[in-house]
């Protein structure tokens, strides 16, 4: 089973034109193909949500590594995370700003060092050690998200706004052995400030997976997920007799009465996957049972 997300809480269906949403759909379902085809040939779940959530990194429509927002500094910081719910290691780097693909270098911490998450120059010379190429930093620049952050600030001049436009990628999975494993990738919110840290690298927050309950990846306010403990308040739930279903829903339950949006995704060690979201639309897919892909955007 596989579930993956591209984040949600800045989706406005009024301006969604429908070029855009099949761009979309499309980024969505090119992913889900990755992540599926390396789970039916038998390959571990930590291979297929890398394998996903790199491809969304790839795809400048999402908020995470090619498509990452601006910081208020005009600067591009990433984070990402993944863990392996066999042996709960885990691995995260935060506040990157040339690595390409922040979930590899994240999984490469999880497995080439005895750290869990790896910051900003310490997490790029880690990179660059374990052979992984540096980009320019220029490489993560999209006018669209140039754009959004200069309309962010002149909303913020204004009106004492706050920040805007968060997404985040992710993706959970079960495999054939019956392993689960999660991975989250942002670019974070925009016109953040400089070294504002979410919850996607946070394990428990929002990343965490356990073979003895659930795989879960957050997408939102992350300063409100990292309150809740979303992730693992999932899994803690389940381990006290909850379902799934329920879990997922009293994590964001929780986020909402702390004042913040968001949503999740989860597979259960069962296969059942749990979707839950309190904004107007969340990008999600999973497979269902018979192979087919599930793609929706809203409620």
């Amino acid at each position: 089973m596989l579930a993956i997300h591209g984040g949600a809480g800045t989706i406005d269906r009024a301006k969604m034109t429908p070029e855009r949403e099949k761009e979309y759909r499309a980024g969505l379902e090119k992913a889900m193909k990755v992540g599926y085809e390396i789970l039916q040939r038998g390959g571990p779940s930590l291979d297929a949500v890398e394998a996903v959530v790199r491809t969304l990194e790839d795809d400048p429509n999402f908020n995470a590594g090619k498509g990452s927002v601006f910081t208020s500094a005009g600067v591009n910081e990433l984070d990402a995370s993944i863990m392996d719910g066999k042996t709960l290691k885990a691995g995260a780097v935060a506040a990157v700003h040339r690595i390409k693909n922040p979930i590899t270098v994240a999984r490469l911490v999880m497995e080439k060092s005895p750290h869990v998450m790896l910051d900003g120059d310490g997490a790029e010379a880690f990179a660059k050690e374990q052979g992984v190429e540096l980009v320019d930093p220029k490489y993560f620049f999209t006018q669209r998200r140039w754009d959004e952050l200069k309309n962010d600030q002149a909303k913020q001049a204004a009106a004492g706004g706050k920040e805007s436009g968060h997404g985040t990628v992710g993706a959970v999975a079960l495999d054939g052995a019956g392993n689960l494993a999660a991975a989250t990738s942002t670019g974070g919110t925009s016109n953040k400030r400089p070294g504002r840290i979410g919850d996607s690298p946070i394990i428990g927050a929002g990343t965490y997976a356990n073979n003895a309950t659930c795989a879960v990846s957050g997408t939102g306010d992350g300063e409100y997920f990292i309150r809740a403990v979303v992730a693992h308040q999932v899994s803690a739930s389940i381990e006290r007799g909850m379902s799934l279903e329920d879990a997922a829903q009293a994590a964001i339950k929780q986020v909402e009465q702390l004042g913040g949006t968001g949503g999740l995704i989860a597979i259960d060690r069962n296969g059942q996957v749990a979707m839950p979201f309190n904004t107007q639309g969340m990008y999600r897919g999973r497979v269902d049972p018979t192979g087919k892909f599930i793609i929706d955007i809203y409620k």
